[in-house]
């Protein structure tokens, strides 16, 4: 029986090939469907040299993955272009306020090879923020800005005797509602005796000598802690030195500190302030006392006869000895007064202390008592009534006209993010009725604050109500803490990249007086096809290896800092920005604890790898303060915002008054 013929090969052929372009195009089509670049937006600063950067999508996969868990209208998953595509209408008003209040940033683990000890302090933070986050996605839209729970009482008075405290260390009494005009504080203790000081910076002494003796204490108000691994605000810093310090005789130092920063010491030495001017409710900012260089602190009887004789007004000399003396019992009273604090020891007045633009009463919530001394009891009465200490309503004014303007459809030429701590309701409002105004005045120029959660579930829960209102805070979402502020800096870097495409990138702080008008200035003198990074340059710094800001060489093991601008305020060009987003995603990003540092590690490797960078320095962008002609100003108080502004309004780039 003959068998069949077999099929044509070329029939086979033709099918097998149908198959493989069917199964090319199938791949092609789904990699152009679901994998499209992330980073489409090349910035007008960047030229052809730049377009070779690496477009950070491997991750993207595992983004979305993760950022599933967090579903939300309001937050999308890392976009992919512009927040309003051009061409595209602008949305309604209601639409254009729920853009994403949560920023995207998600942190890896990386391998065990590549991590450091910041990976596994930031992968806790990041942790911790979970259920805090859950909660603020799932909470419905808040009717009021006001907390509807009763504050708890204040209580009139507060006692506390030794036994209730401990004997060495840092010694807190708490003041829950802070302090009231008229207040007061009592303290009854007794300094110790002198002791040896080991302390290098003050102990120098040549081959020989006998050891510096030291007796010494610190009385101090502070603040609530914004933010962890940052020092509570000192209010008011009283530090008798029995012993001496440098001048090697007593003195009394008061200061205040602010975000870390000490203000000028008001040093009290034995001499009278000056009636006429140094005065605080009518009380001399420091009084005299006997002092054993002093000749003329007695007259004798006989001129005092003479004058009064003849009519000449008797001039008063009251001399007392040192307030303090080591082993004896005192009374120290602090009260609030209309213009300052006074201090009185044993029933008369030491010294006077003016109130500090960027305090009030109220932010005084505990007493620090500290150092060389015994405590005996603390007793403090006439305090405030009312609850103050956790009431944002005190400092948002929720108004139309401070609400961030629906995000331009188009790329814009500066964006700004501002960093923040969760409590600090009054710098974001000041900042918004100051410099931040400039921006509502110009579709292309766009600021944003990044703050990070706290560790009170109510402190957060307002930060979003803030944020739903205003629309002009991203939420990072990590649990705030001072050494991981590195991160808010990455969070800007793609927000600026992804969401609201900028030539230019800047970064400044809440505290950061800003004249946009003078920095752009600076930035466009730069030509616009170069890579640029602007700021106050810091050159060849040194790592401290002790003290507060010690770095391990585990952290750093290079003796010297990268060139790095200082954090107050600096500003990156956009293939910078894209540059760090990238690494960022693909985990190749070194990540430091000192952001400023970070950045300027960042600048100089693509500096190194991609194309050259122009570094702009000036010393105007003020690291210290304010100094007049400024274009960014630092430690600034939300009074000072206000009153800085006011004077740029007017066409003066000068000071307000030095805290």
């Amino acid at each position: 029986m003959p068998m069949p013929a077999p099929a044509p090969a070329p029939r086979k052929k033709r099918l097998a090939r149908a198959g493989l372009v069917a199964a090319v195009a199938g791949y092609l089509a789904f990699v152009l469907l679901f994998e499209p670049p992330l980073l489409p937006f090349s910035g007008p600063s960047a030229s052809s040299s730049s377009s070779s950067l690496p477009i950070p999508h491997p991750r993207r996969r595992e983004l979305e993955a993760a950022a599933a868990a967090f579903a939300s209208p309001t937050s999308p998953a890392r976009p992919a272009k512009p927040a309003f595509p051009a061409g595209a209408p602008a949305p309604a008003a209601g639409a254009a306020r729920r853009l994403p209040i949560f920023s995207s940033l998600l942190l890896l683990p990386r391998p065990n090879a590549t991590a450091t000890p910041f990976d596994a302090a930031a992968a806790d933070a990041f942790a911790a923020a979970r259920p805090h986050l859950a909660h603020l996605r799932a909470a419905p839209a808040p009717t009021s800005s006001a907390s509807t729970a009763p504050p708890p009482a204040c209580p009139a008075s507060v006692a506390v005797q030794r036994e209730q405290l401990p004997y060495d260390g840092v010694r807190v009494v708490e003041l829950p509602c802070g302090l009231a005009v008229g207040s007061h504080v009592t303290a009854v203790a007794r300094p110790r005796p002198a002791r040896p000081e080991s302390d290098p910076k003050i102990a120098q002494r040549k081959d020989g000598e006998a050891a510096v003796m030291v007796s010494q204490f610190m009385v101090e108000l502070v603040g609530a802690k914004a933010v962890d691994g940052e020092a509570p605000p000192r209010i008011l810093h009283f530090n008798p030195r029995i012993r001496g310090d440098y001048s090697r005789r007593p003195v009394i130092e008061m200061n205040s500190c602010y975000r870390m920063q000490w203000g000028h010491s008001q040093r009290c030495e034995g001499f009278a302030s000056r009636p006429a001017e140094d005065t605080v409710d009518g009380q001399l900012k420091c009084e005299k006392w006997i002092r054993d260089d002093d000749n003329k602190t007695q007259e004798s009887k006989m001129k005092w006869w003479v004058k009064r004789l003849i009519g000449r007004p008797k001039d008063v000399h009251i001399s007392w000895p040192y307030p303090f003396t080591e082993g004896k019992l005192f009374v120290m009273t602090l009260t609030a007064g209309l213009e300052g604090y006074h201090v009185n020891v044993d029933g008369r007045h030491v010294a006077s202390f003016p109130y500090r633009t960027g305090y009030s009463l109220e932010d005084a919530t505990a007493l620090s008592l500290n150092g060389d001394i015994d405590i005996e009891s603390v007793y403090a009465s006439s305090l405030p009534n009312s609850h103050p200490s956790f009431a944002p309503e005190r400092y948002l004014e929720m108004s139309e006209q401070w609400r961030a303007p629906p995000l331009p459809t188009e790329p814009v030429e500066l964006f700004i993010g501002i960093l923040s701590a969760a409590s600090h309701f009054a710098e974001r409002m000041a900042v918004r009725k100051s410099w931040m105004m400039y921006t509502r005045k110009s579709s292309n120029i766009v600021a944003r604050f990044f703050v990070a959660l706290n560790g009170k579930k109510e402190v957060n829960a307002e930060l979003k109500k803030e944020a739903e209102f205003f629309c002009d805070i991203v939420i990072v979402p990590f649990i705030d803490s001072y050494d991981l502020v590195v991160l808010k800096t990455v969070a800007i870097a793609e927000y600026g990249v992804r969401v609201v495409p900028a030539k230019y990138v800047m970064k400044c702080d809440d505290d950061t007086f800003v004249r946009i008008d003078s920095v752009l200035d600076q930035v466009k003198k730069v030509q616009k096809d170069k890579s640029v990074y602007v700021g106050s340059i810091n050159y060849f710094h040194r790592p401290l290896r002790s003290g507060k800001w010690a770095v391990t060489y585990e952290e750093w093991p290079e003796e010297v800092y990268p060139n790095y601008a200082n954090g107050p305020g600096y500003v990156i060009s956009s293939d910078i920005a894209r540059y760090i987003v990238s690494e960022f995603d693909n985990q190749t990003l070194r990540l430091f604890k000192m952001e400023d540092v970070s950045m300027g590690m960042w600048v100089e490797k693509f500096n190194n790898t991609w194309r050259p960078v122009e570094i702009r320095h000036d010393v105007r962008f003020y690291q210290s303060g304010c100094y007049d002609g400024y274009f960014t100003a630092h430690y600034q108080s939300p009074q000072h915002m206000i009153c800085l502004w006011r004077k740029l309004q007017s066409g003066s780039a000068q000071c307000c008054n030095v805290r």
